[in-house]
Formats: C-alpha cells, sequence, structure tokens
C-alpha cells in the first residue's frame, strides 16, 4: 500500500483497554527490530502478510508466535509507517505530523521478514502472489491487509488544486499540514467541510476537523466572520442514531450548515471555488465559494484488489465478516479497511478484527471450523474541540457497543486525552506488538 493512508483514521478503544490490562511486561519483552528489508529473503513462507498498516502488522506479530521467526513475511513498499488517527490534531494544529510517523522497519516484529515491494497480483489457486520485477512468492497462509486507497483524481482539479492555499485534506500525509494552514490563514467567508460519495476511513473523521476550527476561529475572534458549512454526501449527520442526535446538538448550537445528499465533484481552486453535485437530482450542480476547503477524497479498493479472483464485485477483499476466512479459499483471510465487512473502516475495528482473525487462523491451522466470531465493533472518538470528545463505539447493527459505564454521548475531557494521548502509546507499544 502507498505511504499515503496506511492505518485507518480513527483509534481503538474497547480492545486498547483490554490490551492495557494485560501487562506491561510482556510488552517490553516483546520489543526489538526485525530482520532487514529486501526484495524477498525466499520464495516460500508460511504466513504471507500483504500490507504494512495497523492490520498486517498486528497479524504479522501473532503468526510469527505460531509458525516461528522466518517464517512469516510481510510485502510492504513504504519506508514509513502512519498512525493517521492523529492526523485530525495535527489538521487543527494541535499535534506536529512528525508525531504520527515511524521508520517501517522499527515497528516490523522482530523475526519477521519485510519484503520491501509492490504487490501486483494474487493467484489464490496456485497459492502465490506477484510482486515488482516478476517476483513470485508462494505461501500455506495469506493475509490481506492492503487498506484503502484515496482517490483525489476523482475530483476535477485535484490534486493539483493543493498547489493553491485555502485548501487541506487530513487524509493525506501531503496536504494535512495545509489544512492547518488555511485554518489559520482564514480571513471571512465560507468554511466548507466535504465528504464523499463512496466508502470511507472512519465516518466521523471528516467532521472532526470541522468542529476543531470553528472551535479555533471562536478562541481567535474569526467566528462571526466564518460561515461554516459541512456538505456531506450522505443523508444523515452520522450512521448511529445516538451519536447522530448528540452530534445534531452541537451543530444547532453552534451555528453550522448541514447540507445532505451533495457530492463533490470539482474544485475550481484558482477561483476558490467548489462544485457540488445535488444527489438528489443527478445532473444538478451548486457553485460555493470558500475562503477554506477541507477535502475528504473518494475512496476505494486498492487497484490489485479490483477484478482479483479473492475480491467481490466491488473490488473488496470477500470475507465471512464473523470469522474473516475467505469465503472461497480457506487459507485467505482479510483484514481491515479492504475487506467487505460491513462495518465502519477504524483502526479499533483492526483491533476488534485481530483478536478474532488470531483464533480463527489458529483453528483452520488444525483443520477444526472457527468458531470466534467478530461483532463488527469499531470506534470513532469524535473530537467535537480541542478538549472534548464524544466517544462512539457500536457493532454491526449500529447499535452503541459502549466500553465505559456513562453516557458516551457527552462530550468529556477524559475522551479527549484518550484520543490524543493514551490511543497513540497503546498503538505504538501494542497493538502492532
Amino acid at each position: 500500500m502507498s505511504a499515503i493512508g496506511v492505518v485507518s483514521s480513527c483509534s481503538c478503544l474497547r480492545p486498547g483497554v483490554r490490551l492495557l490490562k494485560a501487562g506491561m511486561q510482556q510488552m517490553m519483552g516483546s520489543f526489538g527490530l526485525h530482520t532487514a528489508a529486501r526484495c524477498a529473503a525466499k520464495d516460500y513462507y508460511e504466513v504471507l502478510v500483504l500490507g504494512g498498516g495497523a492490520g498486517g502488522i498486528a497479524m504479522s506479530a501473532r503468526m510469527k508466535r505460531k509458525v516461528g521467526a522466518g517464517n512469516v513475511a510481510v510485502v510492504e513498499p513504504s519506508k514509513t509507517h502512519y498512525y493517521q488517527p492523529l492526523w485530525t490534531l495535527v489538521g487543527g494544529g494541535a499535534k506536529r505530523l512528525a508525531t504520527s510517523a515511524r521508520p517501517t522497519g522499527s515497528v516490523m516484529p522482530k523475526g519477521v521478514e519485510w519484503i520491501k515491494s509492490r504487490v501486483t497480483a494474487l493467484d489464490p489457486d496456485k497459492n502465490c502472489v506477484w510482486l515488482e520485477n516478476d517476483i513470485k512468492i508462494s505461501y500455506k497462509y495469506l493475509i490481506i491487509a492492503l487498506g484503502i486507497s484515496l482517490h483525489y483524481e476523482k475530483i476535477k482539479g485535484l490534486p493539483e488544486g493543493f498547489d493553491h492555499p485555502k485548501i487541506g485534506s487530513n487524509y493525506s500525509v501531503h496536504t494535512v499540514e495545509k489544512t492547518w494552514k488555511a485554518l489559520q490563514d482564514f480571513k471571512e467567508g465560507n468554511a466548507i467541510f466535504t465528504f464523499p460519495n463512496t466508502p470511507v476511513k472512519c465516518a466521523g473523521a471528516p467532521q472532526k476537523i470541522m468542529y476543531l476550527s470553528e472551535a479555533y476561529w471562536r478562541k481567535t475572534g474569526k467566528r462571526s466572520k466564518a460561515n461554516i458549512m459541512f456538505n456531506t454526501s450522505l443523508g444523515v449527520i452520522f450512521g448511529v442514531k445516538k451519536y447522530a442526535d448528540a452530534l445534531l446538538e452541537i451543530i444547532k448550537e453552534r451555528n453550522i450548515a448541514v447540507n445532505y445528499k451533495r457530492n463533490l465533484i470539482e474544485v475550481r481552486a484558482d477561483k476558490q471555488e467548489a462544485v457540488f453535485e445535488n444527489l438528489d437530482k443527478p445532473g444538478v450542480t451548486e457553485v460555493h465559494q470558500y475562503e477554506m476547503l477541507h477535502v475528504t477524497p473518494p475512496m476505494g479498493p486498492p487497484d490489485v484488489l479490483i477484478n482479483s479472483p479473492v475480491s467481490d464485485q466491488t473490488g473488496w477483499v470477500d470475507v465471512d465478516k464473523e470469522t474473516l476466512q475467505h469465503k472461497k479459499y480457506p487459507n485467505v483471510f482479510g483484514i481491515g479497511d479492504c475487506t467487505n465487512l460491513p462495518t465502519s473502516k477504524t483502526a479499533a475495528a483492526v483491533a476488534a478484527q485481530s483478536g478474532v482473525l488470531d483464533k480463527t487462523i489458529s483453528l483452520v491451522m488444525k483443520n477444526q471450523l472457527p468458531t470466534k466470531k467478530y461483532d463488527g465493533y469499531t470506534s470513532c472518538p469524535l473530537v467535537t474541540g480541542y478538549n472534548k470528545v464524544i466517544l462512539a463505539e457500536f457493532d454491526y447493527n449500529a447499535q452503541p457497543l459502549e466500553t465505559f459505564p456513562i453516557d458516551q454521548s457527552k462530550e468529556r475531557v477524559t475522551m479527549y486525552h484518550m484520543k490524543a494521548d493514551m490511543m497513540p502509546f497503546l498503538y505504538w507499544n501494542m497493538l502492532l506488538k
């Protein structure tokens, strides 16, 4: 996968709390560097993992414990591993971009081979994959963790429009700092925040930066000069009613305009104009002048998965939603954003899925049927200010599945510190281990 978007955009909560309780001694004992990156150390591995994001690294660590050092490899071309949930706060000026990045080599588990290459084709009928330079790698078990791809180019005028000021995007390492610059440089006019007409990483992320921007302008005396607009392709503000109701109260209180069924199709950066299609009236467009524009790009499965034997008709890895085992190939498994699991694509989901997938593969290796079931748990800490978070946690049925014995639809300072401080620590030191 590319360096942009190697991890999902929300932090993990319920699995993270469990990991923390597991004990720091075990964590400290697991530190160590991987073997050196190479094109391919050998042409066969008992477990081959495609993708070095959150899901890929976490599963490679788990698999190494099962099959031993040297028998697991991760295919990942990127030199840098990013903790992208932090980019919401980077775009809002609350964190530095550098704190979200570490060399891929430093997060690769000790004893796991890092194949620094890109997957070009999958051949599950022959239990092999093809890499760049026509390198063939065979496997006994395959774990696909290739993440999700960003498609700024599907919006006319992008990505070249990012060369202009007043436009940014928290979804890319190349444009997240431009969001903070646009926020600071804001003078007067429309501030527009978008949500695309595709699956996305963390449905709450596109509006988190909006709440941070509103808070920043309030603090700096510019709020009265800002007309804040959230233009979303969806028909609701959030998919879980409990949290949607809370967000709508905040939106009303802070005088934010929400326009539903509006999809960004063009950016005229030289004129500071954004063009939206009205999805209820196909072909009908609206043009809005902007003083600041935050773009959430269209997203989709990685190119290598489109029309692949392991994917469904839309390009997502076709796995059982409870076991994460492939529906056709019993020695193939999927985790995270690249799968067709009907839940939000977040790092929280990956954390929950990794435990289930670990048990699934253990039983498959013993020629037994998987019994552990994934309930669709995912989490999105909805940042609503520089010290406020609504902690949304829910399952496949969009029903709250909460960790704490409190009303998590309320804005809380404690949950902000969980998001900003505790979860990055848990991610780097426990989930990836």
